[in-house]
Parts: C-alpha cells; sequence; structure tokens
C-alpha cells in the first residue's frame, strides 16, 4: 500500500489541487447564494472574475505553503493554519486584481467575506478527510514507513516511543545503532553494533527514512553515517539530541542567508509574543474596571486593620532581567526587613493582618498586579515573579533557574494550578515551581493561557500551602 501511494504521489498532489480549485468554485457559487441570493453569474461581472483569477492562482500559489506535501507526524494545528493563511493571501491577491482593473467598487466584501469562511472550511474538511483516510489505514497496518534510528539516546528514545504509541503516523522502526551499551529492544528490531551494517540493513529492511538522533558527545559521527548513506536513496532526519543543554526552543530560521537554529527563544515571541501583550492588556482593562468596587473596598479595609500605605512595592525581575516595582495590597503590619533579606510568609505569621490573612489565602492581594499588566511589567499568566534575593540564591542552586526570566512574570501560571504555592523553604519546593515554569515557556500557547485563567478563576484562588 505504502508503493502503491509513493509511485502515484504525482498524480494524488494533483488531484488534490484539483479538488481545491473545484472547492473555491464551488465555495464561490454558495456564498454568491447567501449574498446575493441568486447564481454568481447574475452578480456584477467583477466576481466571476475574481473567481476564474483566484482558482488560476491557486493552482500554483497554495503549493508553496507545503499544503501539498506529506503531514505524516506533523502538526495539524500547523497544517490549519497554514491553510488558513494561504487562502487569506490568494483572495487577497484577487481583491488587489480587483483594484487594478478599476472594478473594486462593485465588488461586495460581504460576499468575500463568505467565500473565505466557506472555502477554508472546504478545504480543511478534504484535509481531514484525506489524513483520517490515511491514518485509519496506518492504524491498520497500511502505508507504512520503515526506519532506522541512529543513536539511541534519550531522543532516540523518545522517538521510538511516540511511534509505538502513535500508530496512525505509520513509522515501523526495524532496526537501531546505539553509541554505547546495547539497548533493550521489543521483539523483530534489529540492533546494528556498527555504522558499518548501517548500509547493508537500509536495503535488507527496504527501508525508508533514518533517524540521525546522535548525542552532541558523538556529533563527529554525522559525516561518517553520511558517507556510509551517500549510495542508499533514502531520507534522512536529522533530530539533535539537546536532552542535556536545557535549551528553551530548536526553532530553525534563515539568519544572514544560513539557517541557524535559535536556542533560547521562547515559544511566545515575535508575533505570537504580540498577541500575548494585546490579550493582556485587555483582560486587565477588563477586570481593573469589573473589580473596582471589590478592590476600593479592600482598600479601606487595609487602611483600618493597620498603619501603612495600601499598596505594598517590591522590585522584581521581568522580561529578559528588567527590574520593576511588583504591587500588591499590603497583608502585612508594617515592618523592617534586615538588609539583603526577604523573610517569607510562615503560617500563622504574627505580621500577617486580619484582612491580609484573608487576601492572602484568595490571592486577592494580587489584584493590582492587574496594573502591572497595564504598564507591560507583568502578563496575566506567567512565572510568578520571585524576591531579587532568591533569584541570587537559586541561580546557582538550580540549573536553569534565570530561564524563567525569558518571558515576562505573570499573575498565575503552570506551576500555580498545579498545587506550587506558598513558601519555599526547601531547595525540592523551588525546582519543582521552576520545572513547571520551564515547561509553561516551551510549550506555551494562547490555549494553555486560557486553561491556566478558567483554572485559577475556578480552583486557583484558594490553596492550604497560602498564608
Amino acid at each position: 500500500m505504502h508503493d502503491l501511494i509513493e509511485k502515484n504521489s504525482s498524480r494524488l498532489e494533483y488531484l488534490m489541487r484539483a479538488v481545491d480549485v473545484l472547492a473555491l468554485y464551488v465555495t464561490a457559487q454558495t456564498a454568491s447564494m447567501l449574498r446575493f441570493s441568486s447564481a454568481l453569474e447574475a452578480a456584477p461581472p467583477v466576481h466571476m472574475m475574481l473567481v476564474y483569477f483566484c482558482c488560476a492562482l491557486a493552482f500554483m500559489l497554495l503549493a508553496q505553503f507545503d499544503l501539498y506535501n506529506s503531514w505524516r507526524g506533523r502538526s495539524l494545528q500547523n497544517m490549519f493554519s497554514q491553510t488558513a493563511l494561504a487562502i487569506v493571501i490568494l483572495l487577497s491577491a484577487g481583491v488587489v486584481f480587483s483594484f487594478l482593473i478599476r472594478q473594486s467598487d462593485q465588488l461586495s466584501r460581504l460576499w468575500v467575506l463568505y467565500w473565505y469562511v466557506l472555502s477554508l472550511t472546504a478545504v480543511l474538511c478534504t484535509r481531514i478527510f484525506l489524513y483520517s483516510a490515511l491514518s485509519a489505514l496506518r492504524a491498520r497496518g497500511y502505508n507504512h514507513k520503515r526506519v532506522i534510528i541512529v543513536g539511541y539516546g534519550a531522543t532516540g528514545h523518545e522517538l521510538h516511543r511516540r511511534a509505538r504509541q502513535q500508530l496512525w503516523t505509520g513509522y515501523q522502526v526495524k532496526a537501531i545503532h546505539a553509541c554505547t551499551a546495547k539497548s533493550a529492544l521489543t521483539e523483530g528490531i534489529e540492533q546494528l553494533e556498527l555504522l558499518q551494517q548501517i548500509p547493508a540493513a537500509v536495503m535488507r529492511h527496504a527501508i525508508h527514512e533514518v533517524w540521525l538522533t546522535l548525542p552532541l558527545a558523538e556529533s563527529a559521527k554525522l559525516q561518517d553515517v553520511q558517507y556510509l548513506l551517500r549510495n542508499t536513496l533514502v531520507d534522512i532526519r536529522w533530530v539533535p539530541d539537546t536532552s542535556a543543554l536545557g535549551i528553551l526552543s530548536h526553532k530553525t530560521v534563515e539568519f544572514l542567508g544560513m539557517p541557524v537554529v535559535e536556542l533560547n527563544t521562547p515559544a511566545s515571541g515575535g508575533v505570537h509574543g504580540l498577541a500575548k501583550d494585546m490579550f493582556d492588556k485587555l483582560f486587565a482593562l477588563s477586570v481593573l474596571v469589573m473589580l473596582l468596587p471589590l478592590m476600593l473596598t479592600l482598600a479601606a479595609l487595609i487602611k483600618l486593620s493597620s498603619a501603612g500605605p495600601v499598596l505594598f512595592r517590591q522590585p522584581r525581575l521581568g522580561l529578559n532581567g528588567r527590574r520593576f516595582d511588583v504591587y500588591k495590597f499590603r497583608s502585612m503590619k508594617v515592618h523592617t526587613e534586615a538588609a539583603g533579606r526577604v523573610t517569607q510568609a510562615t503560617r500563622n505569621d504574627p505580621r500577617i493582618t486580619p484582612i491580609g490573612n484573608f487576601m492572602r489565602r484568595t490571592s486577592l492581594d494580587e489584584l493590582p498586579q492587574f496594573i502591572n499588566v497595564l504598564k507591560g511589567d507583568m502578563s496575566v499568566v506567567g512565572p510568578r515573579p520571585h524576591a531579587l534575593q532568591h533569584n541570587d540564591l537559586y541561580k546557582d542552586k538550580l540549573a536553569n533557574y534565570m530561564l524563567r526570566h525569558r518571558v515576562k512574570p505573570g499573575i498565575t501560571g503552570w506551576a500555580q494550578i498545579h498545587g506550587c504555592r506558598g513558601e519555599t523553604d526547601t531547595d525540592e519546593k523551588m525546582a519543582r515551581r521552576v520545572a513547571f515554569d520551564l515547561h509553561y515557556i516551551r510549550h506555551w500557547s494562547f490555549w494553555m493561557d486560557l486553561k491556566i485563567i478558567i483554572w485559577t478563576a475556578f480552583k486557583g484562588w484558594t490553596d492550604t500551602n497560602a498564608y
């Protein structure tokens, strides 16, 4: 089945291109029925001209967005976003074309919007159908690709585990070469002791792909493997084993005309970061407006409970180590700390006022930090900002501790919804909190932020560790 699909891959690609063009034409007509309650031929001529122009352009343009390459093992979310972007650019080119021929004044913008939504839905549905059909075939043992893994360290083990669990990707590991000692393997997988055995194994198992997952210490073997595979017509994937680096990312970009791997760029950088920042400010403004009566009430109770200011300010490290003052409602009696020392609140701490105790248990003392979000110092979701003294203490104790500051600190975070709140009186507690923070930074998505906000709203305000 794999050979049949592989032999006809070019025909399948052109068939998919034709299906996409047909989908564009049909959805344009459907959009006309919604907008004009008639066939598109009865609308002003510019609409039909636009359809012919976009259909002709789509046959070439959509291929530039990898829409016809194999998505085996790749992110569906990325496929959806690529498809949406491709159709936006396609229809935008059509609108520009209407300007160039001076017919834009007769063009219905609402029809263009209907056409975009319908065409995107149609193209995505065809992709989902094809993806589901191929995944079903692979899960039943068809359309498989046979693989050799070279370098069976942490990354090699993880790739093998995912290939076994995600049967719908259709990868079968037939042999491995471990750089160190022999590894325990399931039956039917050959273990290659020498690199020189790889070419023969490729022929013996009719291998389609070789995955290079060599640890950094063994990276010198890459050239040897490349030389050995010079006459084998297989796909070679290099998956650098970076598990020992503690990196934040491994995105490949073009820099000065050369491919460069970015190791320390957070997932929330670039355009995604702008969207996150915009959401933060809108969300913070909404919260401050809605909770203004509550905040004024708390401010009055704080003034009545003890002498001192309503707001407590303390320096923290923000994005890339920039200092800022974090705001909180004052929950303790005014006291003086020894120079260079911050005493964390403990259970039944005598410094905490009665209203302060309530605010700390319900996290209401954190509400003024939405002002920090509006100022751009903080985000709604992110690693909690620690006292400067704690940063100095743990940056040398815990590996990668300072990577927390590659993003803006947050009012709530992945660590907090997993119970990491309150006093960090042991290194183990801080290490657990940092591990959650780094997981968030590496795997950030807008949906992850929404999940954390919803979880915090319903379950994250109170905790037995908060005092």
